[in-house]
């Protein structure tokens, strides 16, 4: 099941200005530098302070692959935090989101209309107010379930309900989502 959460983080990676660092060494260089420290670095990614050492002085270039995943993520994760910031502000002040899903979308509505769940693939552009709330949960360290009912709120609203022209009564529950992608 694809998860809201990475999925906003993939879309911060949309709007870097500079690739992120590829090799080990300039991964681990610049985890050394965030961090301040080979000790800090070490503990976050759970090997010793010499093979961090090892790995900043281009001694050792080819992590085995857990630790490889590990120092991307970390190193991702911290990449160009003010051009994330921006990206954000403006998505949650202007701008809004795209949401891009496939998923089952099941109904409750009023008696006698089709509320049996489907899968249907959904591009939507959400406003403002929605992308705010999406970050800030997610800033927040919202769960998953909560992220996913602010973006199956935001689908019920534009999408299902045509901003209020139709299906008033309608709720829309948000299951098995086989991708989420966002972009802003």
């Amino acid at each position: 099941m694809a998860s809201i959460d990475d999925s906003l983080s993939r879309a911060d990676e949309l709007n870097f200005t500079r690739p992120v660092p590829k090799s080990a060494g300039a991964q681990m260089r610049f985890l050394v530098k965030q961090l301040k420290s080979t000790r800090e670095a070490a503990r976050l990614l759970g090997i010793s302070q010499r093979t961090v050492e090892r790995y900043v002085r281009d001694q050792l270039r080819q992590p085995k692959p857990a630790l490889a995943a590990r120092l991307a993520a970390e190193v991702r994760r911290r990449w160009q935090p003010l051009v994330r910031k921006r990206a954000r502000e403006q998505a949650a002040r202007q701008t809004g989101l795209v949401i891009e899903t496939r998923a089952r979308f099941g109904f409750t509505a009023a008696p006698g209309t089709t509320d049996d769940g489907r899968m249907r693939r959904i591009t939507q552009h959400l406003p403002p107010q929605y992308a705010s709330r999406l970050f800030a949960a997610q800033e927040a360290g919202a769960p998953e379930a909560e992220l996913r009912a602010i973006a199956a709120e935001g689908l019920q609203e534009i999408y299902f309900k045509d901003n209020g022209a139709r299906a008033a009564s309608l709720l829309v529950e948000f299951t098995d989502i086989d991708y989420v992608d966002f972009a802003f």
